[in-house]
């Protein structure tokens, strides 16, 4: 019996096509798509940011828990990666002149958040930011934790309960690092409700209030690099 035998030219013929190798993305926030058919090359950013108005994450000092605009509790402590921050003094929010510690992050949803502290808690923000400064890190190179800590206080013989952040740290991945980085040069990440233009800085990082002719660029450049859902 004849043994069937496969030429060159057949054996290339039956060999499935090659993909399109995916190309490495031009940043490190943004994810690539190829186009099967036309080998078209999107990227499209894994962070959604709209200009101005990070999605807003409160620490409630009074309950002892961080919400989400207000409404949804998220829990005692919350876990992120710092992409900006600035630390100063400034009446905002209807509530005198104060120290603040603004700190800007992406949630587990890709959304860029903003959360506020005050009072105690910046300090205690100082202190890790502190023995990063000496190891020549900074909190943008590390996953912070803040963890809501009772306080109990006593006045007139009555005892007042409130709640303070203590902040920790663990390593990060380096690669979630270089894209919040390489975010925050290419946006600027503020938040227009906490700025006044009167601000007294003490501290910060990859915070950038845009100049107005910047601001429609700003937004175009958001609009045309939607977070993948």
């Amino acid at each position: 019996m004849a043994t069937p035998t496969t030429t060159a030219a057949g054996a290339a013929a039956a060999a499935p096509a090659a993909l399109p190798t995916t190309p490495k993305p031009t940043r490190a926030y943004l994810s690539v798509s190829v186009d099967e058919n036309s080998g078209e090359v999107t990227e499209t950013s894994r962070f959604k940011y709209l200009p101005g108005h990070p999605r807003q994450v409160r620490f409630d000092a009074k309950a002892g828990v961080f919400n989400l605009g207000g409404q949804t509790v998220l829990g005692k402590s919350l876990r992120f990666i710092p992409l900006a921050w600035h630390i100063f003094q400034d009446n905002i929010l209807n509530m005198g002149r104060k120290t603040w510690a603004e700190l800007y992050f992406v949630d587990d949803k890709g959304a860029v958040c903003a959360v506020l502290f005050h009072g105690y808690s910046v300090e205690n923000l100082y202190r890790l930011i502190e023995p990063l400064f000496y190891d020549d890190l900074t909190l943008a190179d590390v996953v912070v934790t803040a963890t809501a800590q009772k306080k109990q206080t006593e006045k007139e013989g009555k005892t007042a309960t409130y709640y303070i952040a203590e902040f920790s740290y663990t390593a990060a991945d380096p690669a979630e690092v270089q894209a919040r980085q390489e975010f925050a040069q290419d946006f600027a990440i503020w938040r227009e409700e906490t700025h006044t233009g009167e601000a007294d800085t003490k501290l910060v990082h990859g915070y950038r209030v845009p100049a107005p002719a910047e601001q429609p660029a700003q937004l175009e450049a958001a609009d045309a690099a939607p977070a993948a859902e």
